[in-house]
């Protein structure tokens, strides 16, 4: 029986991919393989000693400690790509808004006092106040091509849009989803050069904090609009105010409000809404349930943050799993262990990511407890774990 502990409501379609007969799952679960999570700030909780793998629903991992996960051989998997079309939606909103200055302008038509005649006539000597423009022919700048990147610079050139993207880590699989109408930028600044609307899709790290910097924001066309439904800290929120009351940028539309931008008349701060669908609830606790169920009964790795991707079909009933330090020697001095024993293996399969290595090792006989121990003496060996299929 596996025991997994919510520390967030989790939608109950993934909950339900995790069978009653072999999952005990909760809010008030003791010794947990497992975690799910969402928002729940995972830095301020004791990691039990029984945690096998964590499962945040949704993309971002900021509010999980990965370094000490890591450090313990644990896997974080998450849902990338599981919530893209919501978050899609919400940036092309955020493009219409902006352009047509609706936040303003529904304000300014609440405020409106006195008959119908006279509110009739307040409205045609007011909207010219909030005159806008449109998208065909304006260019969208897409900082980071990922799964919701890729989806709203092609939404983009739907829309009539030129469109000029960067993303140094672009697989050659998402460039292929990319539709061919889309510029590759060759740098990050040569995308804010460009843009008339810039929306950013990375995530927050050293590097891409204050991305969106005073700098950048000179470098852009006058008029140009920031959007942000990435995570706060990538852009300077003072900046662009400074930007904006300055006269050089039009606005700024994000998911995230602070004391700086919430009440600016140019800026429209939404309460962080990219993912608060219940398609996008759904997808990603299906896709993490999913994930950690397979890990946990199958050692397979599949969308970890610091794991490297592995998985392999089970061929024998004895599965043994290892994470290590990615140093030389480790792989043939876990084999060589095994062969000290006397056991043959069926099946290794071994990759790494950075400074984690992960193997899986299907073997034709169970693998005694001693032997077990053995291996997780092994320096460099941060975790250990034995997977037989059950007896029927």
């Amino acid at each position: 029986m596996y025991r997994i502990l919510t520390l967030n409501n989790i939608a109950k379609v993934g909950l339900g991919r995790l069978p009653g007969d072999h999952y005990q799952v909760g809010i008030e679960i003791a010794d947990p393989d497992a975690i799910l999570v969402r928002s729940a700030n995972m830095h301020a909780i004791d990691i039990p000693a029984t945690l096998k793998a964590v499962g945040r629903a949704g993309a971002g991992v900021n509010n999980i400690p990965v370094a000490k996960m890591s450090a313990r051989g644990i896997p974080v998997f998450n849902a990338p790509g599981a919530n893209s079309n919501a978050v899609k939606e919400l940036v092309i909103a955020g493009l219409i808004v902006a352009c047509r200055q609706l936040c303003a302008a529904w304000d300014f038509a609440r405020g409106l006092e006195g008959s119908d005649e006279e509110i009739g006539k307040a409205v045609e000597a007011g909207k010219k106040g909030f005159a806008g423009f449109e998208l065909p022919n304006r260019t969208l700048g897409v900082v980071g091509l990922g799964a919701i990147g890729r989806l709203v610079a092609n939404t983009g050139v739907s829309l009539g849009m030129n469109v000029i993207g960067f993303d140094p880590g672009l697989t050659v699989e998402g460039a292929w989803a990319l539709s061919s109408s889309v510029h590759k930028a060759r740098s990050l600044d040569e995308v804010f050069q460009e843009a008339d609307f810039l929306t950013v899709h990375v995530p927050l790290i050293d590097a891409t904090r204050h991305m969106v910097n005073a700098q950048r924001l000179a470098s852009m066309r006058k008029g140009a609009v920031i959007l942000n439904f990435a995570r706060e800290g990538i852009v300077d929120d003072q900046a662009v105010v400074d930007a904006i009351d300055a006269g050089h940028i039009h606005g700024y539309v994000c998911d995230f409000p602070t004391n700086t931008t919430k009440n600016h008349a140019r800026c429209v701060t939404l309460p962080h809404l990219g993912a608060s669908t219940v398609e996008a609830e759904d997808n990603c606790a299906i896709m993490v349930a999913d994930q950690v169920r397979d890990f946990l009964e199958n050692g397979n790795v599949r969308n970890a943050v610091n794991f490297p991707e592995v998985v392999v079909a089970r061929r024998t009933a004895h599965r043994f799993v290892c994470a290590n330090a990615n140093v030389p020697n480790m792989l043939s001095r876990i084999s060589e262990t095994f062969g000290q024993a006397g056991l043959n293996i069926h099946n290794m399969v071994n990759s790494s990511k950075g400074d984690l290595a992960y193997t899986i090792v299907d073997l034709d006989t169970p693998v005694p407890a001693e032997l077990t121990r053995k291996l997780a003496g092994i320096e460099g060996v941060v975790m250990t774990r034995l997977i037989d299929v059950p007896r029927a």
